[in-house]
């Protein structure tokens, strides 16, 4: 890159999409180019967790000073991966507190040596609050570096340990956090060796997303001196780690930090807004192309904002949808972890029911998995990590703060994803008390100031005359279990309880309403006829009576329907969990249960009802399947 100017190229892909221009900062996902660079550094890292009594053995000892092994023993962990699934150690499948994660790189010689360029560390997720340390090793030896810390945000606040080491530091899982560590690598001796040390802590308080509370039992007759549980109130067990990549990556000193896109369509040409940040000098040149799906230029623009115009536009569309109107039918599928062999098969399994949305239940999945709903247009419903909201201590000023900043992250992460049609803040949080309307007031308000182009909603299972923050949603989401969690067994009733619940929510607030939550649990091979609880044909049986009642609503204002769940889950242990959550249309190892083939069979008779004739031609997903 000449000095005193830079030619910065920002080529906006091939969908159309649309969002805000109120956010600043940016954290664009790693892409190689001819001036970036990526380094993955997923595999085997060094693991320890910190078992002494008040966690904190690792920070008092300095673990992070020194290789790990040096200050005790360390096993091999997978990166991404959850700890807790990992060793026969059986103190690990439920340990609270600090655990210490360290990998050794070795950095390209030009990355160490140019100036000119910047070099990034990069986590994908760490759940939930994490501190990474990063120390580099001249070929002189020796270890030092520079400090930078981070708080829910881009921008890296500089401050000098005394001992020279890194820190960035971010409170939060399920959402990506950079730091740039180029003063660590490019100062002094030339390095060899960086040494990242990430130290993490899945404790839940009532002041986390989600949320939770650690409870002492002192009665020393029961249990021993300092013994605590973790108490969590969301039905998902709380794996915990480097559950998403961790990398390196370049860019120049002068480089493109965010972009932002609105669209819009005019007549048959499709307009793209853009805005463009550009960070490290104030000397450069911006050119702009606008690509479609074989990577041909379609528009021109320069300068850091401006309007695209693409005379006969080929409009992103939804797989299977009708224009109007347009209806959301599918489940919920796996997001906290990711590995590309397990995604393609989900998304191969949604195909072949023929699904067409899901909502991110309950955290915001990786984002491999959005940029697949992207590509097979598949629509999403984007829900933060506000699960568990269910005490009245829970909703205080220190919360709502933090809840704001996680919905920042989310619409900055995910904002130009076509795939992305609405925001959701909370799942089941306690509604019906006052504090909860002012906090999901002001939670709700502040996503549409970031993102005032999509709807933002929060699923609710309070009642419609209760409920303080329906007034403020968009679209009403409802998740209900009649005929499971009461008045078990009797099946007969769902359809008069579901439509009384439509009726009520939609005269009261007049909004268009979505089941985000229905279903039953299913013991694959359990079988009883006539059907009986856990069975096969009882889970059948429900979402059969669901649909009768879901019919009669669908092309008035219920707009959506999302079975719970796509696969069975684990939970933490419980009498009424028997190895986790059987609600799943699929076994956990992706196997079909009898309702598998009702949900197929219904999907695909909606898609045939509904199909918008010209959507194969208007689409830019792969609307070519071997399913169709």
């Amino acid at each position: 890159m000449a000095r005193g100017s830079a030619v910065a190229w920002a080529a906006l892909g091939p969908l159309l999409w649309g969002c805000a221009l109120g956010l600043q900062g940016g954290m664009l996902y790693p892409q190689e180019s001819p001036s970036r660079e990526c380094k993955e550094l997923d595999g085997l890292w060094s693991f320890r967790a910190d078992f002494s009594d008040n966690r904190r053995r690792g920070f008092e000892e300095q673990w992070y000073r020194r290789p790990l092994w040096e200050s005790g023993p360390t096993v091999d962990m997978p990166v991404p991966s959850s700890f807790n699934d990992i060793s026969q150690d059986w103190r690990l499948r439920h340990f609270v507190g600090w655990v210490w994660y360290e990998r050794e790189v070795i950095l390209p010689e030009r990355w160490t040596q140019d100036l000119r360029t910047r070099v990034v560390l990069r986590i994908g997720s760490a759940h939930s609050y994490a501190i990474v340390v990063s120390a580099a090793r001249s070929r002189q030896g020796g270890w030092g570096g520079t400090a930078a810390e981070q708080h829910g945000t881009s921008s890296c606040h500089p401050r000098h340990w005394v001992n020279g080491v890194d820190t960035l530091e971010h409170e939060g899982g399920y959402l990506p956090f950079e730091a740039d560590i180029s003063n660590l690598v490019q100062v002094g001796p030339l390095p060899s060796r960086l040494r990242i040390t990430i130290a993490i802590n899945n404790t839940l308080t009532p002041t986390t997303l989600p949320p939770g509370t650690i409870q002492y039992l002192t009665d020393t007759s029961k249990y021993p001196k300092g013994y605590f549980v973790q108490n969590t109130y969301f039905d998902f067990f709380n794996y915990a780690g480097l559950q998403r990549s961790v990398l390196l990556y370049t860019t120049p000193t002068t480089y493109i930090d965010d972009i932002t896109v609105t669209t819009s369509v005019e007549q048959d040409s499709g307009l793209v807004n853009y805005q463009i940040s550009v960070k490290g000098s104030n000397l450069f040149k911006l050119e702009v192309r606008l690509l479609d799906a074989e990577n041909k230029v379609v528009a021109n623009g320069t300068g850091t904002q401006g309007q695209l115009k693409v005379p006969g536009v080929s409009l992103w569309w939804p797989y299977l949808m009708h224009e109007r109107p347009a209806y959301l039918y599918s489940l919920e599928i796996r997001g906290k972890g990711f590995d590309w062999p397990l995604l393609v098969k989900d998304f191969n399994l949604l195909r072949w029911l023929g699904a067409n949305a899901f909502r991110t239940s309950h955290y915001p999945y990786a984002e491999e998995v959005m940029q697949m709903c992207d590509r097979y247009g598949i629509v999403v419903i984007d829900e933060c990590p506000g699960v568990g909201l269910a005490l009245p201590q829970f909703f205080n000023n220190v919360s709502l703060h933090h809840h704001m900043q996680v919905m920042e992250e989310v619409v900055r992460r995910d904002k130009n994803h076509p795939a992305v049609v609405m925001w959701s803040v909370a799942n089941e949080p306690a509604s019906h008390l006052e504090s909860a309307g002012y906090y999901l007031k002001m939670v709700i308000a502040h996503t549409k100031s970031l993102d005032p182009s999509r709807p933002v909603t929060f699923v609710s299972n309070s009642n419609y005359a209760a409920d303080k923050g329906a007034p403020y949603v968009d679209v009403i989401c409802l998740n209900s279990y009649y005929s499971w969690y009461h008045d078990y067994g009797h099946l007969e009733l769902i359809q008069l309880q579901l439509a009384t619940q439509f009726e009520n929510w939609y005269k009261k607030y007049q909004k268009p309403i979505i089941q985000s939550e229905y279903g039953a649990e299913t013991i694959a091979g359990f079988h009883q006829d006539p059907p009986l609880m856990f069975t096969e044909e009882y889970q059948k049986s429900l979402l059969e009576q669901y649909h009768l009642g879901l019919d009669q609503k669908r092309r008035k204002y219920v707009v959506g329907e999302l079975i719970w769940n796509f696969a069975d889950f684990m939970t933490e242990q419980s009498p009424t969990r028997v190895l986790g959550n059987k609600k799943g249309i699929f076994t956990r190892q992706r196997q079909p249960k009898s309702a598998a083939f009702l949900l197929r069979e219904r999907y695909w008779k909606i898609a045939n009802e509904t199909r918008y004739p010209h959507s194969v031609a208007k689409s830019q997903c792969l609307e070519n399947s071997l399913f169709t």
